[in-house]
Parts: structure tokens; C-alpha cells; sequence
């Protein structure tokens, strides 16, 4: 049995718990640096936590301009506003991109170098400004993880920065500020929670040794991080559809708020596979969100690697009471009940859904295999002709893949 689990040093879950924000600040010190989006001044909600801050006496400042996909320019001026400001504990109150702009505000706030040499994985060169992570999407899992993607636009696919300092000091997760989420994006969000989930559970398991949680962030499948992920899958098979029909069941946003804090868990130690590497060109060809495009691409690539994953596939199968009577048919029963959730709260079913032109396929598949730190963790070993084949059938809307 082996196990590895990178977490925040604290974590609050529950509804209200926003208002402990101000306290958690004053514990870091007197001067907080709040990174947020435009919604920030108009929620009475998210105002809330400014108010938190400000009852405990911690002098702030806010970074209202955040993007969607984080341009690599908004972690730029936002390091320029905090450096004025001269924090000593950094807010991210928002989406995925606002609670990933906070960590890189302050891993540059702690080390003098450019951001772009901590592309990549342990570039981070030592311990952060603490990061109090407060999401307002449950998607991400970005509270929880050693993880923040970037747009830099020197680069044609989005960069990842991977590295255990950029977990948060703090994660407060207020199913409360998720309410006002819209349909579509609570779908998307959610979808992309269960593929972190999934792909953490199904991903290759390393032999175990002394040294490999600190020569890798992302380990593989492991006893802690299939735990966690078990969790998440249950916790959004069961309660996302209700969620997004119903933006105001607070039971059902608990839940899977509940379940993108432990895919995030799951997957920021054991990482994600081949549906989040062929997204990377995707998303930059289409400039569709990360978590529809994984979404969309997620049954393919579990059909592609069933045979690979059949025990996984079926134990997470008997999890949302899937009963069959052998391995195989629960496993490919899980795939169906992934997809059929999906189409249920409106994610399209084939790449060509999202915009991709036939004769980008190739490039997609040569781009995606070229991403090793994801294509190592695929369960089922992959090449350029598989890979094409695989995203071919993903572009098609054909499930029937070779094994």
C-alpha cells in the first residue's frame, strides 16, 4: 500500500464559512492582497469576505481584473499592483483563474524570477507568501492543488506551473458562493471535476519507492489519492444534474462543491491523463473552456483505455451502484452513465461540436502527445497513430475504439 496526499494546511467547508477569511488573514499578518475578478464589487456575497478582512482589522487591496483562461498579462500587472501593497497574505476569491493568478502573485512576490522559469514541474524555488484560496466555481479543484495554468501568449498551448509551494496555506470552500453560478457553467465546471477525478483513479500506477513523491508532483494512481477521487465521483454522479436544474439546491451544490475539492485532492497527487492533454491544443485552436473540452473528449479516452483500467472503470461503476455481472460490463456501464450525465446537463458530444476543423486533427494529436507530464500517467500507452485514431473517433462522435 502506498499513498501521497498534498493538501492546504487548513481547510473550511460548509456554508458561511467565507466570514472566516478575515480571521485566517490577521493569523498570516496585517496586509492582504486580495486577487478576484469584476464580480467582486457587485456580489454582496464575495463583498462579504472584503468586509471579513476589514473587521479584522487587515488592510487590503484588490485585483479586480482576473480573465477567464488566465492571460499570463493579468498575472503580470496583478504582481505589480501587489508589490505597492506589500502583502503578507494573498485572497483568492473567485473562479479557477483567480485562485491560480493569487498562487503565481505570490510565488513571484517570494522569488526574484521570471515567471516563465517556473513553467514545468519543482521550478518554484521555495516556499510562498501563504495563499488563502476561496472558489466560487466548483471545477477547478485549484484550492487543493500543487497546480495553476497560464496563457502565455510567446506559446501556442496554455503552460502549466506544478509545484507542491503553490498549494494554498488555507482553502474555504462556501458552497454559498457558488450559487449564483450559471447552469452552463456549474455543467462545465462539474464535468471538469469528474474528469479530474477519473482520470486520477485510472491513472498508471508507478512502482513505489522513498523518492518518488519528491522527483514527481504527480505520482500516479495511488491508496490516497483513489480515496479521495471515490469520493468526488460519487458526490458528482449523483448531484451535478440536480445542481445545474436547480442552482439554488444548496444540498446539491454542497455536495459537489464536496466533490471538486477531493478530485482536486486526488488529482493534484496523482495528476491527469490523456483527456487533458489532447485539450490543451483544442482549447487553443477553439478558445472553448478547459473543462468543456475535457468533458467532451472524457468517454473516448476512457473507451480508448478500458482494457487498460477494466478493474478501475468497474469499481467506480459498483460506487454509484452500478451492478453487472462481471468487471467488463460495470466498467463499460460506467462509461455509458459518464456520457449520459454529460449529454444531461448540455456538454456537446463530439470535438466537431466544438468548432475543431477536420484538418487540425493531426496537428491535435501531435500537440497532445507531445505532452509528456500527462501522457506518462495514461493508463494505455499511446503513440502518434493511436493517438490520431483517438482523436479522429473524439472529433466523429464514434465511441467504438480499438483496443
Amino acid at each position: 500500500m502506498f499513498g501521497i496526499q498534498r493538501s492546504p494546511r487548513i481547510t473550511l467547508f460548509g456554508a458561511g464559512q467565507r466570514l472566516a477569511v478575515g480571521p485566517l488573514a490577521r493569523d498570516c499578518g496585517r496586509r492582504a492582497f486580495v486577487c478576484s475578478d469584476e464580480r467582486v464589487h457587485a456580489d454582496t456575497r464575495l463583498g462579504e469576505v472584503l468586509s471579513s478582512l476589514a473587521a479584522a482589522g487587515v488592510d487590503y487591496d484588490v485585483y479586480s481584473a482576473t480573465l477567464p483562461e488566465l492571460p499570463a498579462f493579468c498575472v503580470g500587472a496583478a504582481v505589480e499592483q501587489a508589490r505597492r501593497h506589500r502583502p503578507d497574505v494573498i485572497v483568492g476569491l473567485g473562479g479557477g483563474s483567480c485562485l491560480d493568478v493569487a498562487k503565481l502573485v505570490a510565488a513571484q512576490l517570494s522569488h526574484d524570477q521570471p515567471l516563465s522559469a517556473a513553467y514545468g514541474e519543482f521550478n518554484v524555488p521555495g516556499p510562498t507568501v501563504p495563499v488563502i484560496a476561496v472558489p466560487t466555481t466548483s471545477g477547478t479543484g485549484s484550492e487543493a492543488t500543487p497546480v495553476a495554468v497560464v496563457g502565455d501568449p510567446e506559446r501556442v498551448l496554455k503552460v502549466g506551473i506544478s509545484s507542491p509551494h503553490l498549494i494554498p496555506h488555507a482553502a474555504i470552500c462556501d458552497p454559498e458562493l457558488t450559487l449564483t453560478c450559471p447552469p452552463m457553467l456549474t455543467a462545465v465546471s462539474g464535468a471538469d471535476a469528474l474528469t479530474h477525478a477519473i482520470e486520477a483513479f485510472t491513472a498508471i500506477r508507478r512502482e513505489p519507492s522513498p523518492t518518488l513523491g519528491l522527483e514527481h508532483v504527480f505520482v500516479g494512481k495511488n491508496a490516497l489519492s483513489d480515496a479521495n477521487a471515490k469520493i468526488a465521483v460519487s458526490a458528482l454522479m449523483a448531484n451535478l444534474a440536480t445542481a445545474v436544474r436547480d442552482g439554488n439546491d444548496l444540498a446539491a451544490r454542497e455536495q459537489v462543491m464536496h466533490g471538486a475539492y477531493c478530485a482536486g485532492l486526488a488529482f493534484g497527487a496523482a495528476g491527469t491523463a490523456a483527456a487533458h492533454a489532447i485539450q490543451y491544443p483544442v482549447g487553443a485552436l477553439t478558445h472553448t473552456p478547459h473543462g468543456l473540452g475535457v468533458a467532451v473528449l472524457l468517454p473516448y479516452v476512457l473507451r480508448f483505455n478500458l482494457s487498460h483500467c477494466t478493474r478501475e472503470l468497474a469499481e467506480l461503476g459498483t460506487t454509484i451502484a452500478i451492478t453487472g455481472a462481471d468487471e467488463r460490463t460495470r466498467a463499460s456501464d460506467f462509461i455509458a452513465a459518464v456520457n449520459a450525465l454529460f449529454s444531461s446537463v448540455g456538454i456537446p458530444s463530439t470535438l466537431g461540436d466544438l468548432g475543431v476543423p477536420a484538418d487540425k486533427l493531426d496537428w491535435i494529436a501531435e500537440s497532445a502527445l507531445g505532452i509528456g507530464r500527462l501522457i506518462k500517467n495514461n493508463p494505455r500507452p499511446i503513440d502518434l497513430t493511436a493517438m490520431k485514431k483517438l482523436v479522429r473517433h473524439a472529433h466523429a462522435g464514434n465511441l467504438e475504439i480499438e483496443e
